[in-house]
């Protein structure tokens, strides 16, 4: 449990979005992949809404969401009182307006609690914490297996979206069974794009989207092709052009591309 605020020395300070975002993040512990950037992408979200995040991290997902929609209110609540002060602090540092609450997301300060929003955008740890071998950092630990269950996301969720809100959450191919179970208690017009890697391969990761009281059949996307070839080459990553323009241009991502 990271409790402390991070040091100068303790940090890298890397650029997202080619360059659009420049965001602080640890040298050691949870470091920000491709995922938060694909969430992001994917939320569609216009100028006047707002946005939470729940275990937002350092804000890597609000600062990429908030780089390509002008506009946003956004707000998140992260555990680790070091790494929600680290998020404050990429927000201000990109020029975005918002608000980060440190707690538990399953008993969110009263403030949050009388907040609705148009928006609830998640990054789940992938793992349960009683069925893997933990990381040694604990900070990276928690945000890879906590201890809040995948269907409790879903419910904190669905109670802070507005009327109509849509949530967005991306999630590994594996939980996607507990995902949309709980989905379907609580939310409504449930849309699914998996994530594959490259052309043939199987998703290993997942997007879902649903919307509060949502009436409309369910959707199966066709699969996103994260990388072009069958298999790596170096150098570089080799994003397919749908893939690219998101990483490098901060494009939206549409479901259906």
């Amino acid at each position: 449990m990271r409790q402390q605020p991070f040091s100068e020395a303790d940090l890298s300070r890397d650029a997202l979005l080619g360059g659009k975002v420049q965001f602080h993040q640890p040298l050691s512990g949870y470091r920000a992949g491709t995922d938060p950037v694909l969430l992001a992408a994917s939320v569609q979200a216009a100028a006047g809404q707002s946005v939470l995040e729940l275990g937002c991290g350092a804000a890597p997902a609000l600062c990429c969401l908030g780089a390509r929609v002008a506009g946003l209110t956004l707000y998140g609540i992260e555990l680790q009182a070091g790494y929600a002060d680290l998020a404050r602090r990429n927000l201000a540092g990109n020029g975005l307006q918002g608000q980060i609450w440190q707690g538990d997301l399953s008993a969110p300060p009263p403030d949050m609690k009388a907040l609705s929003f148009d928006h609830v955008i998640a990054n789940p740890p992938y793992f349960e914490a009683a069925k893997r071998i933990g990381a040694q950092a604990e900070d990276r630990e928690l945000a890879r297996a906590g201890e809040t269950p995948l269907a409790d996301w879903v419910a904190i969720a669905a109670k802070r979206l507005k009327p109509k809100g849509y949530a967005t959450f991306i999630q590994r191919a594996e939980r996607l069974p507990d995902l949309l179970s709980a989905m379907n208690q609580h939310l409504g017009s449930l849309e699914l794009a998996p994530l594959a890697p490259r052309l043939g391969r199987p998703p290993r990761l997942i997007l879902v989207r649903a919307r509060k009281d949502g009436r409309a059949d369910f959707k199966f996307h066709a699969p996103l092709v994260i990388h072009a070839g069958v298999e790596h080459v170096e150098p570089g990553n080799q994003y397919t052009e749908v893939f690219r323009k998101v990483m490098e241009e901060g494009a939206a991502l549409n479901f259906s591309a």
